[in-house]
């Protein structure tokens, strides 16, 4: 039991480097921006309990110039330990309002976004996989999915630098290029997490941001 017990803490105090989590620990706040080679998201959450979140979500896509905000829920919908691993499946879904920020003629419209987000790691390895799709009213409609495999080159103990080297591959079937490649490089200390990459079939870049608080 105390061993079992001991295991879990240090795959906690490990793992916690390689994961961006949508749900904090109850009664964190965390702000995540994250931009690819399609959009730039923002989200706020504050965490009731360590099992949802609850939001604000706003999504900029980029290259049709819309704008879509409103509020987010996510749910932990299950979590894993074993030995020297951990594993978790998040849900999520937001509503609200989509504005056009460019030359689309279009009127506002209400809109939604929903998605799911696994993953899988150790203190060495990372797996993970992401989908989600958006209804955007007369603005459109689209989907994604991606998977993440990632590696640290070496253990970091509580309180210092961690650093995961990863490649990112997405799947976009709306997009002139539809899969993209992007290696990248996380890091993580203290409370913050920063992401920074390039994807080399769109040549764009991708900078990913986490601070909790």
């Amino acid at each position: 039991m105390i061993r079992t017990a001991l295991i879990t803490a240090s795959l906690l105090a490990g793992s916690t480097a390689a994961s961006a989590r949508p749900v904090s620990y109850a009664g964190g706040w965390t702000l995540i921006e994250d931009t690819d080679r399609q959009s730039t998201t923002a989200l706020v959450h504050y965490s009731p309990s360590a099992f949802y979140s609850l939001g604000l979500r706003t999504h900029w896509h980029r290259s049709e110039d819309i704008l879509f905000t409103g509020p987010q829920a996510t749910w932990l919908a299950k979590r894993w330990f074993g030995e020297d691993h951990q594993a978790n499946l998040y849900v999520w879904g937001a509503a609200g309002l989509v504005k056009d920020i460019g030359n689309n003629p279009e009127d506002d419209q209400l809109g939604g976004q929903f998605g799911v987000m696994t993953d899988w790691e150790t203190r060495r390895l990372f797996l993970s996989y992401r989908a989600s799709a958006s209804d955007f009213g007369s603005f459109g409609q689209s989907a994604m999915q991606a998977a993440r495999v990632g590696f640290a080159p070496y253990k970091g103990d509580t309180g210092e630098l961690h650093t995961w080297l990863m490649l990112d591959v997405d799947h976009r079937p709306e997009n002139e290029t539809p899969i993209g490649v992007t290696p990248l490089i996380r890091l993580f200390y203290g409370s913050a997490l920063f992401e920074a990459g390039w994807n080399v079939t769109d040549d764009a870049p991708l900078l990913n941001f986490q601070y909790r608080f």
